[in-house]
């Protein structure tokens, strides 16, 4: 994609989107010189999912000064340690097992990061996360693992709904993260941005619909919700 291109994207989304929804442009794929751009546009916030990518890209982009890095994919535990060094936001903590683990480490780091947690609210073999009643039992021991800093929830919206369905389950998420005092939240990507952002979603995660179709890659299938990565 050519600066210009970028910049026309950039400066439509920024049209469209309402004033408490948030650009995670996710730069899972690209290289850091399209990031580079992209800061250089204005754009601080960018979505990972691969611990060593994320890290050869932030180690090119160093001269920038500190830039806004969310960790956005399936977090395996033995790359927690790794993703709480380079990352301040993690938006896929799946689990009370996982958080946990997140805590210990973040304590012998001397780390405090943000934490959004994976919620899956409808049924979805491809994805992981609480369900509306585990995340209820297992509030208490989350809001409690300091230094981790809950701010919200992420889901992803199976790719079978219709717009209607997938906002209607963003409006259940948003309803949920209210009933605990969890003010952020993760929803909609390239193909269903617009009903997460109606639902009241503060971050969308968009990766083709800013970049468009990554290097090597092919355009996408129709709404891009098989992946956390927009």
């Amino acid at each position: 994609m050519t600066s210009g291109a970028l910049a026309a994207r950039l400066a439509e989304l920024r049209r469209q989107l309402p004033p408490a929804t948030q650009l995670l442009a996710v730069s899972k794929g690209q290289d850091a010189t399209a990031i580079r751009e992209a800061v250089a546009l204005g754009q601080r916030s960018f979505g990972e999912s691969r611990l060593q990518e994320a890290q050869a890209k932030q180690e090119q982009l160093a001269d920038l000064g500190p830039l806004d890095w969310h960790f956005i994919g399936r977090l395996q535990a033995n790359k927690a340690r790794g993703v709480l060094r380079h990352f301040g936001t993690i938006h896929s903590v799946d689990s009370l097992e996982l958080a946990q683990r997140l805590q210990r480490i973040a304590a012998e780091e001397g780390l405090a990061p943000a934490v959004l947690f994976q919620v899956k609210l409808r049924p979805d073999p491809a994805k992981t996360g609480f369900s509306a009643a585990e995340f209820r039992l297992a509030w208490p021991l989350l809001r409690a693992l300091a230094p981790l800093r809950p701010v919200g929830l992420m889901t992803i919206a199976p790719l079978a709904l219709t717009l209607a369905e997938r906002r209607q389950l963003f409006q259940e998420c948003a309803d949920l993260a209210a009933e605990h005092g969890l003010e952020q939240l993760s929803m909609g990507m390239s193909g269903d941005w617009p009903e997460a952002a109606a639902a009241g979603s503060t971050w969308v995660r968009l990766g083709t619909t800013l970049f468009g179709v990554r290097p090597g890659g092919q355009p996408p299938q129709g709404p891009e919700t098989l992946t956390n990565t927009g």
